[in-house]
């Protein structure tokens, strides 16, 4: 299963044709269909109908990991994106050429280049029958960015200086700075639209000592198409239709997310029949998926990244010059061949080609083993030193620890692996705790700002995406004024200094862009995965 660079980029163009790169980290599109943007009489009837396609269905998507929180606002994963995406919606979605439209918010005006007013969707309700209106929008975001609540998702509203309600469904930002990444933050889940009684009742529950998203975990309450029904921690997450959608209604009864961590485990129970969809399968079980007479492999293209993280405030990581032998004593061909049997390709950087504000020019480190040891002797480590690299249960994270521990034993390293459970690792890795971490980051508005200033910026560190810590006071000042600057071309070269910038300061070691894998009954109809790994199931159902 070679795939090269050029027949990747084909693909991923004719993914991105397809599917939609809305916002969210890691990893949170949604479809204009989705959100039923062009409804009307002629789609009520239709689906009042039952549709010319079929519809209904309990689906079950297994899935690794469990969802570490089901508020808009209390994590930056991508299980608990896949089941947000349904339960909420966004102000602004993207489109397939990657251009904003309107979500919740029909229409909006640029008033001046620091204000900018939203026409709120009227006749919208939330689940609890609460009205979408002004004051609900405003309260989502002034929460978003309340210390208090410490979300990891604030750096998506930072441009915004405050919201105010101009009438009952118009609703006005005023931001710091002119921000181009503004109205693609917006369609990121990250800033979906909860219901404001849950929002007041966390907080009433904050105020006698509870935890902030405490409530909402349990009563989580949007707009979408579908609606909560129970979270079983470990086990699973249920999803039904929501009959009272204000647009296109989704077609299943219900969605399923139940946690089974290991892939193996996943395609038994597609195999079974237990499950109608297995994620991530690995390029190891391809073969099984493909020998079966009623299910197949669902293949994508992302735009995300996999990297091994440094924590650069830990020692030995603290000294450049150790992270740069690292990165040159690793051979990612070997990886992406003996890991991931070919499926994806090299990153020289934390942005995939298409992501805008790639620059093919910038030269990363090379696999060359004597440039790093002597990297390493110029740091004093000639003899090597003895570290740790953690990761998740998924089973490639596993096996690329494996073989970078192989690999660096070349150079005199011993690197001991650690296993994390999901939630820990999470919250682990945001303390700072580890030495070297495996993870990956979605790039799901297409623009650099995403993919680079929750990794890098000093601002970022731990939670919001930063867990190698590095503070680099040039890279911030560049970071800073590309997120102000609107002239793309401008913007361009700001992204491309940060990009040599980061070759240097070897924060981690990207190592492939990689592709989805999926096992998909036969019976599920109208599936699909986008390429930032977010599960489009609203026009899904299964045929009986």
């Amino acid at each position: 299963m070679k795939f090269n660079k050029t027949l990747w980029l084909v693909s991923l163009l004719l993914m991105l044709s397809l599917v939609l790169a809305a916002c969210a980290g890691d990893g949170e599109p949604e479809e204009p269909t989705d959100d039923g943007e062009e409804t009307g009489s002629e789609n009520e009837d239709e689906n009042a109908e039952g549709g010319d396609e079929g519809s209904g269905g309990d689906l079950v998507i297994s899935i690794g990991s469990d969802v570490v929180s089901l508020s808009t606002q209390g994590s930056n994963d991508v299980p608990s994106s896949n089941v947000a995406e349904n339960i909420y919606e966004t102000l602004t979605v993207l489109d397939e050429n990657q251009e904003v439209q309107p979500g919740l918010a029909e229409s909006w005006e640029e008033v001046d280049e620091t204000t900018w007013d939203f026409k709120i969707r009227e006749g919208v309700t939330f689940h609890d029958g609460e009205e979408l209106n002004a004051e609900a929008v405003k309260a989502n975001f002034d929460r978003l960015v309340d210390e208090e609540i410490a979300s990891p998702r604030a750096f998506l509203f930072e441009a915004v200086e405050s919201v105010e309600v101009e009438d009952e469904y118009t609703v006005r930002f005023n931001l710091e700075y002119p921000y181009a990444p503004l109205l693609a933050n917006l369609a990121h889940n990250g800033t979906g639209i909860m219901s404001p009684a849950i929002i007041e009742e966390d907080y009433a529950q904050m105020e006698e000592g509870g935890d902030p998203d405490a409530y909402i975990n349990q009563n989580p309450v949007g707009t979408g198409p579908f609606e909560f029904e129970e979270w079983t921690p470990g086990e699973k997450v249920v999803v039904s239709r929501y009959d009272d959608y204000w647009g296109e209604k989704a077609k299943l009864d219900t969605a399923t997310f139940k946690v089974v961590s290991e892939q193996s485990s996943r395609v038994a129970e597609l195999e079974s029949g237990t499950s109608h969809v297995a994620d991530a399968i690995g390029p190891n079980n391809v073969s099984r998926v493909e020998g079966m007479q009623d299910a197949s492999v669902l293949q994508a293209p992302s735009v995300s990244l996999s990297y091994v993280g440094f924590n650069v405030e830990q020692e030995p990581f603290d000294d450049v010059r150790v992270r740069q032998a690292i990165s040159h004593a690793i051979d990612k061909d070997e990886i992406i061949q003996g890991v991931y049997n070919g499926v994806g390709i090299p990153a020289i950087g934390p942005l995939a080609p298409p992501v805008f504000g790639y620059d093919d020019s910038v030269s990363g480190l090379e696999y060359d083993l004597d440039k790093a040891k002597d990297l390493l002797a110029e740091a004093g480590y000639e003899d090597g030193f003895t570290t740790t690299i953690w990761t998740n249960d998924n089973e490639q994270r596993v096996d690329t620890a494996v073989a970078i521990q192989d690999q660096l034993k070349e150079i005199g390293i011993e690197v001991k692996i650690e296993e994390v459970e999901w939630g820990a690792y999470l919250e682990r890795t945001a303390n700072g705790e580890h030495d070297m971490f495996i993870l990956g980051w979605s790039t799901v508005t297409s623009d650099a700002d995403y993919g680079m200033y929750p990794l890098f910026h000093s601002s970022q560190h731990g939670d919001p995406g930063n867990r190698s810590f590095l503070t680099d006071e040039e890279l911030d000042e560049i970071l800073d004024e590309a997120r102000r600057e609107t002239d793309p071309e401008a913007r361009q070269e700001l992204y491309t200094q940060a990009q040599e910038m980061l070759v240097e300061l070897a924060p981690m070691l990207y190592v492939h862009h990689q592709e989805y894998l999926l096992g998909v009954s036969d019976s599920v109809k109208d599936f699909d995965i986008n390429a930032q790994g977010i599960y489009q199931i609203k026009q899904a159902y299964i045929e009986e």
